[in-house]
């Protein structure tokens, strides 16, 4: 019978390897930030994009979670494995050209604001939205490392 209780949630490695990997990933993301930019923002504990990519890390640990506890034949490690491949190549794709995207509207939003003419009332659209692969590959090693951390205290 399962057991129901919230000891049995912080003893699942499936569910502490990828909340670790987050934490880890967005406090490592908020730390070289502030080393880079010299000040402290909130939207960086919480927000997508940068270095480490927390979702990469998430995702990565949640795969080798999968495969620590259940093997790397099992049904659970194949569906984590693809999950992961998909979210990185997103992070990656997809969502790093809607940064890109985002970062040229902002600018011509800037640009027609100093000729004096409204371009849209709208605030600045989120620059900080994919990854490079550099980001990918270090959320990708963390997710990993937290992972079998994890699963060596617990399994």
């Amino acid at each position: 019978m399962p057991e129901y209780t919230f000891s049995a949630m912080i003893h699942n490695p499936m569910l502490l390897a990828p909340a670790c990997a987050w934490c880890a990933a967005q406090l490592l993301k908020l730390l070289i930030y502030m080393g880079v930019n010299h000040t402290f923002s909130v939207e960086r504990i919480f927000g997508a994009g940068g270095m480490p990519s927390s979702h990469s890390a998430t995702v990565c640990a949640l795969c080798v979670a999968a495969g620590c506890q259940y093997g790397l034949n099992s049904a659970a490690f194949a569906i984590t494995f693809f999950f992961a491949f998909i979210v990185m190549y997103d992070a990656m794709g997809v969502r790093w050209e809607t940064g890109e995207q985002a970062k040229m509207l902002n600018e011509m939003r800037r640009q027609f604001t100093n000729l004096g003419k409204v371009f849209t009332n709208q605030k600045e659209l989120k620059e900080f939205v994919g990854h490079t692969p550099l980001q990918v590959a270090c959320g990708m090693a963390l997710g990993i490392v937290i992972a079998l951390w994890v699963c060596e205290f617990i399994l």
